[in-house]
């Protein structure tokens, strides 16, 4: 069934932080920060990729996410969902599912053999394609993925997270100039508040988050 009547985006948010924290997919540790693929500290990790195996809130999340697309974009804006490789696949499935639209997959790189294909599904000429991942930090990793998407022929103006950091003002930009929009449920600062409410972890915790969201670059030089 395609979802089409939800709450507004301020509850979206809320409720999706709530889901990350319930199902312990947020991860806040300031004396021992983690490390980020960019290989800079972070006192903040989520694991969106928990959310398979929770039948109940990935099931609303999806829904969530496939009603933002639909507000935001249009409700005919897309004929097709790929998802990225390796995260984006399950929930490209899902949303492909929610829209009733075929559901494509877009590998990081050429897997080398065969076709030696990027695209995995049906795509081509004319299609409009919704990328679907689990979450954003600066958009960089997007790119490659929407040019793998062009390359067929396909147009990818949109792309779709459960989460998006939201602390790095260049993100926006980055997928702007490439011509592509960012849709999500929720960002860092939602998942904050949202922790604070539940009292979810200590006082001092979370201030140190709150400092890392508020100057994440400067913080990082600071921890290196």
């Amino acid at each position: 069934m395609i979802p089409s009547a939800f709450p507004d985006k301020t509850e979206i948010a809320r409720l999706t932080a709530r889901m990350l924290l319930e199902i312990k997919a947020v991860h806040f540790n300031a004396e021992e920060p983690f490390t980020l693929a960019s290989g800079l500290p972070s006192p903040t990790y989520i694991d969106c990729r928990k959310l398979i195996s929770f039948p109940r809130i990935r099931s609303t999340l999806m829904d969530f996410l496939a009603v933002t697309v639909m507000r935001d974009a249009g409700f005919e804006a897309f004929t097709n969902v790929a998802g990225g490789e390796t995260a984006g696949i399950p929930f490209g499935a899902l949303m492909a599912e929610r829209l009733a639209l075929p559901m494509t997959y877009v590998r990081k790189k050429p897997k080398g053999y065969g076709r030696n294909a990027r695209i995995e599904g049906v795509m081509g000429e004319g299609d409009r394609v919704l990328l679907v991942e689990d979450l954003t930090t600066d958009g960089g990793s997007k790119l490659s993925f929407v040019d793998a998407i062009r390359e067929t022929g396909a147009t990818c103006a949109h792309t779709a997270v459960i989460f998006y950091y939201g602390i790095f003002p260049e993100t926006v930009k980055t997928l702007g100039d490439h011509g592509v929009t960012l849709h999500h449920l929720c960002t860092w600062a939602d998942v904050l508040t949202e922790a604070r409410e539940q009292s979810a972890f200590d006082t001092a915790t979370l201030d140190e988050v709150a400092a890392f969201l508020l100057d994440p670059r400067d913080w990082q030089a600071a921890h290196k």
